[in-house]
């Protein structure tokens, strides 16, 4: 993957520095926050837990709907098993994986709350149109709730009461 070249900082308008992809990103953002438990955790006294990403549902092409829609009107969870939202990284949690394991493998007592699969299933369970509005929608927008919809934050009660479980479980039991 070819990095994007970039130029200019807060120090030096001259410099030259290159913008990492996505995943190289995140593999560094990993591996900073890797080294830093491993310096400054505990060992004998710290549980640390590591929650995976959240999924959206934003094109409901994905899971059979119509192309251009989204989670609005959405009342049935997905039932196809094989189902991956293509928003869900499967390469991130390799990495993410990968780095459990590593500190898994130096001692350190680490969990990981895989939330992303689960939650893929629940396209159903948005706020979509039933949230606060700060302002007044347009006609134009009302005329159109799918293209308002929220499709990244969950209902409550609903699926994070589902991870706030997995979290209790692992406090309690395992």
């Amino acid at each position: 993957m070819k990095m994007k070249v970039l130029r200019g900082t807060f120090e030096s308008a001259e410099a030259n520095y290159e913008e990492p992809g996505m995943l190289r990103a995140f593999e560094m953002t990993l591996k900073t926050w890797s080294d830093w438990l491993d310096i400054h955790v505990n060992r004998t006294k710290t549980r640390v837990f590591f929650v995976s990403m959240s999924p959206t549902h934003s094109r409901a092409e994905e899971w059979g709907g119509q192309k251009g829609q989204n989670c609005y009107n959405e009342t049935e969870p997905i039932k196809n098993p094989e189902y991956w939202g293509v928003d869900s990284d499967v390469n991130m949690m390799k990495l993410v994986d990968a780095a459990v394991y590593n500190l898994r493998s130096k001692g350190l007592s680490i969990e990981l709350l895989n939330i992303t699969q689960l939650s893929e299933y629940r396209k159903d369970a948005h706020s979509s149109i039933y949230r606060k509005f700060w302002d007044a929608l347009k006609d134009e927008q009302l005329s159109s709730p799918s293209s308002y919809a929220d499709c990244l934050h969950w209902c409550l009660p609903g699926v994070p009461d589902v991870w706030n479980q997995l979290l209790y479980m692992h406090l309690l039991y395992l």
